[in-house]
């Protein structure tokens, strides 16, 4: 049963791995209907979504390609809540997904990463002007917030910090923007990292990792087997400080996920991290 506190929601990259958990959770929120299933992959064309996401009956929502005429259809339906787009895609497709939701109305929750600091510029001005919320998060993980959070303090006592992050080899992107987002929080803290003992020598590029703000160096490794993990190491004289988190399974995303997608209607603008919602 929908009603005008019903929120209607679109799920962009629906075939993938993050999109049928998205579809699953959504389809059994009370609070919420799936209006729409986007994705681009030829062979998932008109499936029902519910089905490829692993239910016994179907949703009746047929997965498609055409996303403007999807975001038109949405916005027109004015007995619900404002439309919301959950994008689980890729980093070369987000900026434009996200530029045309917020120009039908439709907030976005992404969850695409990849984005530059221009483009997150670019839609933060354009978010702001439509009056239109935004939510890009980085990470959905309420242990990954946490263990940022542990840095952030840590980085009060240690100088020396790196960081790892480990994904499967089907991740587009290097480094992760969860990795990206931890050494900006750690920059924010106004000290520069890891002051240099030795005049360094890269035998091979790249063998340092890249170089973040402050000094900060992220490693990436990609190898399948792997879903979502990151270390932060902190080093003093004597000790190693170690703070680490890892996904065994999607569905730990999938709290923060529904908690963006009732937060996001009530914002003007948009909000970079979920930390900031919480």
């Amino acid at each position: 049963m929908t009603n005008q506190s019903t929120i209607p929601v679109i799920v962009n990259g629906a075939a993938g791995k993050m999109g049928r958990e998205v579809i699953k959770v959504v389809a059994q929120a009370p609070d919420m209907i799936l209006m729409g299933a986007l994705d681009t992959s030829p062979e998932h064309q008109d499936k029902d979504a519910g089905e490829l996401a692993g239910f016994s009956e179907p949703l009746e929502v047929p997965i498609t390609n055409q996303l403007e005429p999807m975001l038109g259809y949405v916005a027109g339906e004015r007995q619900l809540q404002p439309g919301v787009i959950v994008d689980f895609t890729h980093p070369d497709s987000v900026y434009d997904n996200v530029r045309s939701a917020i120009a039908y109305g439709i907030r976005p929750v992404v969850g695409t990463t990849g984005l530059s600091p221009e483009q997150l510029k670019n839609l933060a001005d354009f978010a702001e002007k439509a009056s239109t919320g935004c939510l890009i998060i980085p990470n959905f993980s309420i242990g990954m917030v946490l263990l940022q959070q542990a840095a952030v303090t840590a980085s009060q006592y240690f100088d020396h910090v790196e960081i790892i992050e480990l994904h499967h080899n089907q991740k587009a992107d290097a480094p992760s923007g969860t990795a990206i987002q931890t050494a900006q929080l750690l920059a924010e803290m106004g000290k520069t990292f890891n002051p240099p003992q030795v005049e360094e020598t890269e035998k091979l590029p790249g063998a340092r990792g890249s170089l973040s703000d402050e000094g900060i160096r992220i490693h990436s490794v990609r190898l399948p087997g792997l879903i979502a993990h990151q270390e932060v190491i902190f080093g003093a004289a004597g000790q190693i400080y170690t703070l680490r988190h890892d996904t065994s399974d999607r569905s730990c995303y999938m709290p923060g996920v529904l908690l963006a997608i009732r937060k996001v209607n009530q914002l003007k603008s948009l909000v970079y991290g979920l930390e900031k919602i919480l």
